[in-house]
C-alpha cells in the first residue's frame, strides 16, 4: 500500500491571497478594456491561449512536484475556490506576458514566454525560512527572455494603452492605475518602501546620467509619466513573492533596480526595466543561497563545539533483578560525598 500523501500547507497567508486576487481582477479588467477601448494590438484570442498555457503548465508542474515531495498537490482539498486561488499567480503571469510583450504575429513566441515565466518558479529557487521559494519575478523574466532571444521583439508600445483615448482622457488610465495600485500595495503587499526607493532611485539616476553623460534630464524624468512605467511600478516590481518584506530589504531592492537600470541605459541597453529587475532578482537569489549555506555551516560548527565542551553523560546504574532487600544484590557504590554524609 502506498503511503498517504501529506496534506499540503496553505500556499499563502490570507493577506497575500487577497492581494493576488485583486492583482488578478485588476489585470483582467485592464485586458478587457484594453481590447475593447484602449487599443491593445495583439489578437483578442491570445490572452485565452496564454491563460490555457499557464493554467495547464502550473497544474502539471505542481502535480509532479507534489509527487516528488510526497505531499498532496496544492490545488486539491479546497474545492473550486482553492483551485482558483492556486491559479491566481499563473493568471497574472499569463496576462502580463501577453499584454506587455509585442512579438508581431508569432503566437509561439508569446507562448514560449509564458512557459518560461511559469516554469522558472520551479527551476530558479532558493531557501527562505526553511522552504524553497522562487526568487525570480516570473512575468518579468518571461518578457526578458523573449527580448534577449528574439532581438526583433519588443515591449508593447506606449500608445498600446491610450491609442483610442482623446480629449485629454489619456491621463485617466495612469491615474486609475496609480490609485488602485497604491491602495493595493499599501494595504496588502506592504511594498510602499520598495516603491518609494524605486521611484526616487529612478529620478536620481536620470539626473546623474544627465550630469555625467549630458543626456536630457527632462526626457529621462518624463518616462515616469508613461503608462508602462506606472504599470511596472505598481504591478511588476512589487511582486510579493520575489521581493523582500523587511523595510531596508525593500529599499535596497528598489534602489538596486533603479541603479542597474541607469547603468544599462548608460550602456545603451534597451528595455532596461526588465533586464535590471531580472539581474537584481538573480543577485537576491544568490544572496539567499549564500546566507543559507553560511547559516547551516554555523549551526554545524555550534553542534560540534557543544559536543566537545559538554562532559560525557554518566551511565545509569543497572537495575537489580533481585527482590528488594535481598542480600544477593550488591549495594550500590557510594560517591565520596555520600560517604562523608554517612560518616557524619
Amino acid at each position: 500500500m502506498s503511503p498517504t500523501p501529506q496534506t499540503s500547507a496553505p500556499r499563502h497567508d490570507p493577506k497575500v491571497v487577497t492581494a493576488l486576487r485583486r492583482f488578478a481582477i485588476s489585470i483582467s479588467v485592464l485586458n478587457i478594456f484594453g481590447y475593447t477601448l484602449l487599443g491593445f494590438e495583439q489578437p483578442w484570442t491570445w490572452p485565452f491561449i496564454a491563460l490555457a498555457t499557464a493554467y495547464s503548465l502550473e497544474i502539471a508542474l505542481e502535480f509532479l512536484g507534489a509527487r516528488a515531495e510526497g505531499r498532496a498537490p496544492r490545488y486539491r482539498g479546497g474545492g473550486p475556490k482553492g483551485l482558483m486561488e492556486f491559479l491566481f499567480p499563473a493568471h497574472i503571469t499569463a496576462l502580463a506576458v501577453n499584454m506587455l510583450s509585442y512579438v508581431n504575429d508569432l503566437l509561439w513566441v508569446m507562448v514560449f514566454g509564458v512557459i518560461v515565466a511559469v516554469g522558472t518558479k520551479w527551476v530558479l529557487r532558493a531557501p527562505v525560512k526553511g522552504r524553497m521559494r522562487h526568487f525570480m519575478n516570473p512575468s518579468n523574466f518571461g518578457i526578458a527572455v523573449i527580448l534577449l532571444l528574439f532581438p526583433w521583439a519588443s515591449i508593447a508600445p506606449p500608445y498600446h494603452f491610450t491609442e483610442y483615448l482623446d480629449g485629454g482622457f489619456d491621463w485617466l488610465v495612469p491615474a486609475i492605475i496609480i490609485t488602485l495600485g497604491t491602495l493595493l500595495n499599501a494595504k496588502l503587499t506592504q511594498r510602499m518602501w520598495l516603491i518609494l526607493a524605486w521611484v526616487g532611485g529612478f529620478a536620481l539616476q536620470a539626473v546623474i546620467r544627465g550630469l555625467l553623460f549630458d543626456t536630457s534630464i527632462p526626457a529621462g524624468l518624463a518616462m515616469m509619466t508613461g503608462v508602462a512605467f506606472v504599470l511596472f511600478t505598481n504591478y511588476m516590481i512589487t511582486d510579493p513573492g520575489t521581493t523582500p518584506s523587511a523595510k531596508w530589504g525593500q529599499i535596497a531592492f528598489g534602489g538596486s533596480v533603479a541603479a542597474v537600470y541607469g547603468l544599462l541605459t548608460a550602456l545603451s541597453v534597451a528595455y532596461g526595466l526588465f533586464f535590471a529587475t531580472a539581474l537584481v532578482c538573480g543577485a537576491r537569489g544568490g544572496f539567499l543561497w549564500i546566507a543559507d549555506t553560511v547559516a547551516q555551516r554555523r549551526a554545524e560548527e555550534a553542534l560540534a563545539l557543544a559536543a566537545l565542551t559538554e562532559p560525557p553523560a554518566r551511565p545509569a546504574p543497572a537495575a537489580c533483578p533481585c527482590p528488594q532487600g535481598a542480600c544477593a544484590c550488591p549495594a550500590p557504590a557510594t560517591t565520596p560525598a555520600e560517604k562523608v554524609t554517612v560518616a557524619a
